[in-house]
Formats: structure tokens, sequence, C-alpha cells
């Protein structure tokens, strides 16, 4: 069954997850990349390196942020919202941002993108010590669609 995803359904989902993806458009150029994020209900906070998407974000604040939660082909949800990226450069919003990064939750084995320290997952005592441009997408329009599939039967090709 397709189906679209409601407001709880599409918070569930950007909460839930840790890899997103940002499209960024400016000069004829669109850009599309993955990114390492934590979600808070109101912002989309990341941390970067100086590269393509900042420097087209710098130019062109309009974002879209795109998210999926997939169990296999058939049982997915995935979230697109529209918003405006935001360079975090005052040190106590910086911190926070920060902070909320390193506290999320992230798989077992994860990698060293997503880790923001050389110490993680301990906190270094200074959170402003960590390189990178700190950021936060600000989602004013968001979307969801689902697929669900319960009971259908799974055939893996060993079995064909």
């Amino acid at each position: 069954m397709l189906g679209q995803l409601d407001y709880a359904e599409i918070e569930e989902v950007l909460k839930g997850q840790f890899l997103g993806r940002i499209g960024c458009h400016d000069d004829d150029l669109t850009y599309i990349v993955p990114v390492s994020y934590v979600y808070d209900g109101r912002f989309v906070y990341g941390c970067t390196k100086n590269g393509m998407k900042v420097e087209i974000m710098r130019k062109n604040p309009k974002i879209c942020f795109e998210v999926e939660s997939l169990q296999d082909m058939a049982n997915w949800r995935t979230v697109i919202a529209w918003g405006i990226f935001e360079e975090i450069t005052n040190i106590a919003e910086r911190r926070d941002a920060l902070q909320k990064l390193n506290r999320r939750r992230l798989p077992l084995v994860s990698s060293e993108t997503t880790h923001l320290s050389p110490n993680w997952p301990f906190e270094p005592s200074d959170l402003n010590t960590i390189p990178g441009i700190v950021y936060r997408l600000a989602l004013n329009n968001k979307t969801g669609r689902f697929e669900n599939m319960e009971g259908a039967v799974a055939i893996s090709h060993a079995s064909l």
C-alpha cells in the first residue's frame, strides 16, 4: 500500500534518522549531497568542512532536504522538506548545535564523518574547539510518503 505520512510520522522519520540529503542550487548548478545530521523538532543541524555545498548555500540559502527510512524495497518511508540554510557563527548557538550533534544516537559502527572529534563518543571539554562549519536548516514545508507491504512474501534470487 502506498500512502502519505501524517505530521507525526514525518517528525518520527526526521528524528529517527541520522543521514539525509541536502539539495541546493545556484548558478545553473544543482547539487545533492548526503549529510550526517540531527533534528530537534525545529532545525536540522550539521557540521561540515568548507566545500561546494556550503558555497552554494551561502549564495542561495533555499534548500531541499530528503530523509528515508528503508526497511526493504517494499517497506519504506521518505520525507522531503524545504527550508533555509543558516550558518551558525554565534559561539553559544554553535556550542548548543555541536552538543546536539555529539549526543545523537548513532549506529555502533559509524564513519569518521559522523564523529565530531577524535575522542568520540566523548564530548570535548570545549565543544567550540571542534573544527568545521556548523549550520542549521530551518524546515518550513514538509511532506512524506510511504509504502507498506506487510504480509508480502519475500522472494530471493536463490529460491528462483
